[in-house]
């Protein structure tokens, strides 16, 4: 593969509009400045947690500045509500990435569309993000995952980009993976997972529209996005060093998916897999999970920085 050329930026800001937690008393660290306390913070509406993710990042070279949004989070008015909360301005965002297209990524979009996005704003996502899907446990059980409407979208007149590749923002300071290598042994997707293709119901164990941004940090290396990293954490980032030729990952957001029965598992290979790349920030968010957040501030108590919704990071 030849190496795209990834330019670099002098910084980059991430805040966490959405994630599963938050906590108003968390301590801030050098780089995660948390929602601040105000005189009347409990007289007035609160931040709110839902399980989702959504995070707005700016990124800044030569005094100028590009925003996106990574995912919309579960609800119609959640991540809406706290970007009101956290006052961010109207019509502030250049563009809006999908990491998939499951609904606790995906339902605040139309919102947030109206609000924040400018005319005509891009909006990136594979193809089979728009796919009908459901979960079926093996009991049967089966959990609908409603997909965005190309309807609705075209009808607010954004500007629809569907790619499987790897996708250029913002004179190619913003990369979007695209369709990631599947390559560990050990991260083997997502079983319960169906699609409707062509009318019928198929297995979609992969996910492949599960995709990551990248952004690389003048002197530091890649930071590294993640929804919910259902192509594995590692194919992630392995994927990544080799599409850019950079192998300085920098640091690591997001969801990683490594909570439940079907993923515990594999916390040990992926912690260990993570030694060899060594970030120096971890910020694991929404599907990652309470035992693999803990193993991950046990390994790497320098790195680890636990979120809370309303954190902004500067990187």
């Amino acid at each position: 593969m030849t190496p795209i050329l990834l330019q670099p930026v002098d910084q980059v800001e991430i805040l966490s509009i959405m994630d599963n937690t938050i906590d108003v008393l968390m301590a801030g660290t050098p780089v995660a400045q948390r929602a601040p306390l105000e005189r009347d913070k409990f007289s007035r509406p609160q931040l709110r947690a839902e399980h989702g993710l959504s995070m707005m990042i700016t990124i800044q070279s030569n005094g100028h500045k590009d925003c996106l949004l990574l995912d919309a989070g579960s609800s119609a008015e959640g991540a809406l509500h706290n970007m009101d909360i956290l006052k961010v301005p109207p019509k502030v965002l250049d563009a809006i990435v999908l990491s998939h297209g499951h609904p606790d990524h995906t339902q605040g979009l139309m919102g947030i569309i109206k609000r924040f996005g400018r005319q005509d704003i891009p909006i990136i996502l594979h193809p089979e993000a728009l796919l009908k899907r459901k979960n079926v446990r093996p009991d049967g059980f089966e959990v609908d995952l409603p997909p965005p409407s190309r309807q609705a979208l075209e009808a607010e007149a954004v500007k629809i980009m569907e790619e499987k590749g790897p996708t250029l923002l913002f004179n190619r300071q913003v990369l979007i993976t695209g369709e990631i290598s599947r390559t560990t042994a050990f991260e083997k997707g997502f079983p319960p997972g169906r699609a409707e293709i062509n009318g019928q119901w198929q297995p979609d164990p992969w996910i492949h529209d599960d995709q990551a941004i990248v952004i690389n940090v003048r002197e530091k290396g890649l930071v590294v996005l993640t929804g919910c990293g259902h192509a594995g954490l590692i194919n992630t980032l392995q994927h990544v060093r080799q599409m850019t030729g950079i192998n300085d990952i920098y640091a690591v957001l997001g969801g990683f998916h490594l909570t439940g029965k079907i993923f515990e598992p594999i916390i040990g290979p992926t912690i260990q897999a993570l030694k060899e790349i060594d970030p120096e920030v971890i910020v694991p968010q929404h599907c990652t999970g309470w035992r693999a957040t803990f193993e991950i501030a046990r390994e790497f108590p320098e790195a680890f920085i636990p979120n809370s919704v309303g954190t902004k990071y500067t990187l």
